[in-house]
């Protein structure tokens, strides 16, 4: 998993419909949210909304930020650069 990279802090706690990510603080939800898709919700304070990085309305209060995943080519840098910020701000 790209986070493992971060630091060897991470729990990675499977629930009944979704999949948290925590480092001391929850940084992370995984969820399915359609047959063909998965949202990838963050946690990252301050953080403006984009076409992609959208609000997190699916996810309530435990995210700030959600990515919608359709593809294995939706994992890049961009991605990469949110998850190493939201893991970073569970400390």
């Amino acid at each position: 998993m790209l986070i493992n990279e971060f630091g060897n802090d991470l729990t990675i706690t499977p629930k009944k419909t979704s999949v948290s990510l925590i480092r001391k603080k929850q940084c992370a939800l995984i969820k399915p949210a359609t047959k063909t898709r998965i949202d990838l919700g963050l946690k990252l304070k301050d953080k403006p909304t984009t076409h992609r990085l959208k609000n997190s309305a699916p996810f309530g209060t435990m995210c700030t930020h959600r990515v919608q995943l359709s593809s294995v080519n939706d994992i890049d840098s961009e991605l990469n650069n949110w998850l190493k910020e939201a893991y970073e701000n569970a400390e």
